[in-house]
């Protein structure tokens, strides 16, 4: 079931990542963006990694996403831009394309040879309870370290934002 359920939420991934290259409306485009990163969160919550899972929710799905779609209803895109390209930027798309999935194959092939076992991964790596326990027992002075400049940047934000001071 699980496994099933794995290859369902793998082929809407790349059915919206498909439909995300192909779209001529851009909003459809994001939207369909929108839908693979979704699609990956799942793929990551079924693969026992509930802190990826959230992290690409949060950071994906969220913030870039509403970023892009802050950009697309700021551009002005008319019908007309689409015909003004010329044959050589496509000839350079689809060149560029073939070389990215020769090399795709060759990694593919290199996986294939190498017969790495899965077995051998313990399964409570990417749980959230174990990454706490991490963060906060072997790494807790670069995690406070992190925070400290995280409040600093936050900080330093809010000072340059606010204008009578």
């Amino acid at each position: 079931m699980d496994q099933f359920l794995f290859f369902l939420v793998a082929f809407l991934a790349v059915a919206s990542a498909v439909y995300f290259v192909f779209a001529r409306n851009p909003l459809y485009a994001i939207l369909s963006l929108i839908v693979t990163m979704f699609s990956i969160a799942g793929m990551y919550i079924l693969l026992n990694a509930q802190f990826l899972a959230i992290i690409q929710i949060i950071v994906y799905a969220g913030a870039i996403m509403v970023l892009f779609l802050y950009i697309l209803m700021m551009l002005n895109l008319n019908k007309q831009d689409e015909s003004k390209k010329n044959n050589t930027l496509k000839f350079i798309g689809v060149f560029t394309a073939g070389l990215l999935l020769i090399g795709v194959l060759g990694v593919f092939r290199g996986v294939q040879d190498n017969h790495i076992a899965v077995e051998n991964v313990d399964r409570g790596v990417g749980l959230t309870k174990n990454l706490g326990r991490l963060l906060f027992n072997e790494y807790v002075l670069p995690f406070e370290l992190a925070s400290i400049l995280i409040l600093a940047g936050i900080v330093g934000a809010v000072l340059i934002g606010k204008k009578d001071l």
